[in-house]
């Protein structure tokens, strides 16, 4: 069992940057590929972002390439989303989830840990 833990999210204006944060807890957290995804109110939830457990393999939506990096530093439990040049329709609460799955899922069912989620709000 992993514990999440998001933090970072907020009130930015189009164009600028935010730096998601989630923490993990539990069991060795570099056993885990860890992912972000986001969801948007009425709409289903969405892939964002995706690295492998090493973090050598990184896999992004073709929405956020070029302008979120996902990271991860497996000595602090901690995966990062490093969202920049961001639009209104980045709006949504993102959310960080864990599986021990190899590479880089990109799906919803292909995650067995979900943290709370961290609201983001672009404003144009």
């Amino acid at each position: 069992q992993v514990q999440l833990v998001e933090s970072g999210g907020g009130l930015v204006q189009a164009g600028g940057s935010l730096r998601l944060s989630c923490a993990a807890s539990g069991r060795t957290f570099s056993r885990y590929a860890m992912g972000w995804f986001r969801q948007a109110p009425g709409k289903e939830r969405e892939f964002v972002a995706a690295i492998s457990r090493s973090g050598v393999s990184t896999y992004y939506a073709d929405s956020v390439k070029g302008r979120f990096i996902i990271s991860r530093d497996n000595a602090k439990n901690t995966v990062y989303l490093q969202m920049n040049s961001l639009k209104p329709e980045d709006t949504a609460v993102y959310y960080c989830a864990g599986t021990d799955r190899y590479g880089t899922p990109a799906r919803v069912m292909e995650y067995d840990y979900w943290g709370q989620g961290t609201q983001v709000t672009v404003s144009s």
